[in-house]
């Protein structure tokens, strides 16, 4: 079978003395030093009985030890990371739902993953970091007493699957997608590709390490261009300036509403991008709104390149081509990895133009969800993969989507798009953050609502915001209700959830 495109085929493209795992204020660690860790780690899992098809469920705070343990662990078994913000029945449920072999904490971690595992009589291994040691480098302690494997010397193969994540699960049960070695080695590879990475960029990893973005765009696709990549303890606003200083990276990649919260800091952060080595700032995992694009390139000086991933594609589908080629606001850009069509609901392909659901194929896409034929009869049809998002190809290919079909507004018959209702609220001088979302309604079924927060010193009436849209837009496309919020319900990745966000505001009673 295939190795070649596998985590420890991708780690060896970098030079043995170039850093690959980097930290704020810590020396960074070596890409021979990695490559020595994973054998070290894959080592210990095989003397401790853990198989290639064995989950271990990863319970580690962001930072470089998340980045490494999430590579060795990987090279050995199958991970499972978990945020680790999860509380007891949260832990309980997916630690079930996993079948997970054993749990992978840091020493010393206070966290109810433990007892949990211990009902279940899971071994709970621990991650030991090395004092004074570079970022990333830990030990492995094991409190099962080790057993034998007969196979410790077996290496992945493409085909293994290495990570498996569940879906949001905004709606129903999370879905459990099983991503192979070959699914994220591709998708590492789109990204490097795509962005011209190479052994002299440097990325700021903001986005959490239990998510597929920051696993493999800020990970996997610098490694495996022989870059690094540099891991916070996770998105700060107030300090990711000061990182910035000191990491000097020449890309970073974030949700919009990181981007927009970095927006507002910049301005009294001159002095950091005075000097910067930025090459470009990427966005994904939501629709990035325009003026948000333009805000960040004035205050950054470089293209802001919006991306389209999701978790079944272990992450980018589409993107936006760096300068010279056209990138454009609204739009997620070209493919750039599988291929990417537009399908109605009868699974006829469509021609450019014609507004339908977004599919894909490609070496990148998860082959189905685990244990769930029903789950998987819907998402593939003739080999490709429903998407859930709507959205239409033009004919030089560019991709703009007008949202997730479970998200649409369905107005007594009426279908709203809340990413077009979002725009246009941001044209408002006042407003800084805007989401339109679906408000209960007796008669229509559903009808328009918007949360929105206003910049800095700003103010504006409820009125005055339906009137400004009603100048713009269709009556049935109006906000009913406007919320004024001083910060957007967000989820722990960062994203807003429109789904259940009437009732999480109080607004269905």
């Amino acid at each position: 079978m295939e190795r070649t495109n596998t985590l420890e085929a991708l780690l060896a493209r970098g030079r043995a003395e170039d850093v690959a795992i980097g930290a704020p204020g810590r020396p960074g660690l070596t890409y021979g030093a990695l490559r020595e860790l994973v054998a070290q780690v894959h080592a210990s899992l095989r003397a401790w009985g853990f198989q290639r098809e064995d989950r271990i469920a990863l319970v580690l705070p962001n930072g470089p030890e998340m980045a490494t343990a999430f590579l060795a662990v990987a090279s050995a078994t199958t991970t499972a990371p978990l945020n680790p913000a999860y509380r007891a029945d949260e832990f309980t449920f997916y630690l079930d739902d996993l079948q997970a072999r054993a749990i992978l904490i840091l020493e010393g971690m206070e966290s109810p993953a433990r007892a949990v595992a211990r009902e279940r009589n899971l071994p709970v291994l621990e991650l030991v970091p090395t004092p004074q040691g570079p970022a990333g480098h830990f030990t492995l302690k094991c409190e099962a007493p080790p057993q034998p494997s007969s196979s410790l010397e077996e290496q992945a193969h493409e085909a293994d699957v290495a990570l498996v994540l569940h879906t949001s699960g905004t709606t129903a049960r999370p879905k459990l997608v099983p991503l192979t070695h070959g699914n994220l080695t591709a998708s590492a590879r789109h990204i490097g590709a795509l962005l011209g990475l190479g052994p002299g960029d440097a990325c700021l990893n903001i986005m959490p390490l239990f998510h597929i973005h920051g696993l493999v765009a800020a990970v996997l696709a610098s490694l495996g261009a022989g870059g690094q990549t540099v891991c916070t303890p996770g998105f700060n606003a107030l300090r990711f300036f000061s990182w910035f200083e000191e990491a000097r990276p020449t890309w970073y990649t974030a949700v919009p509403t990181m981007h927009q919260a970095l927006v507002e800091r910049a301005r009294r952060n001159v002095e950091s991008l005075q000097s910067h080595r930025l090459r470009f700032i990427r966005s994904s995992s939501a629709s990035l709104p325009p003026q948000v694009m333009e805000e960040l390139e004035r205050a950054f000086g470089v293209p802001v390149i919006e991306s389209y991933g999701m978790t079944e594609a272990a992450h980018q589908m589409a993107s936006n081509p760096l300068p010279p080629r056209s990138r454009y606001a609204g739009s997620v850009g070209l493919a750039a990895g599988p291929d990417v069509a537009i399908m109605d609901d009868a699974g006829t392909l469509l021609p450019p133009g014609v507004l339908g659901e977004v599919v894909i194929r490609g070496p990148n896409v998860t082959a189905g969800y685990v244990n769930n034929p029903e789950a998987n009869a819907r998402a593939f049809t003739h080999g490709w993969f429903r998407t859930g998002d709507q959205g239409t190809l033009d004919a030089d290919g560019y991709l703009r989507l007008t949202g997730r079909l479970k998200e649409l507004i369905n107005r007594g018959g009426e279908k709203v798009s809340p990413l077009e209702v979002d725009t246009v609220l941001l044209d408002h001088p006042a407003v800084g953050q805007a989401v339109t979302f679906a408000l209960p309604h007796p008669k229509l079924g559903e009808d328009v609502a918007c949360a929105v927060v206003l910049r800095e010193g700003q103010g504006v009436t409820e009125r005055e915001l339906r009137d400004f849209v009603a100048s713009r837009m269709a009556d049935f496309k109006v906000p009913r209700r406007i919320v004024f919020l001083t910060e957007l319900p967000k989820g722990p990745t960062g994203k807003v959830q429109r789904i259940g966000l009437a009732e999480r505001l109080g607004l269905t009673s």
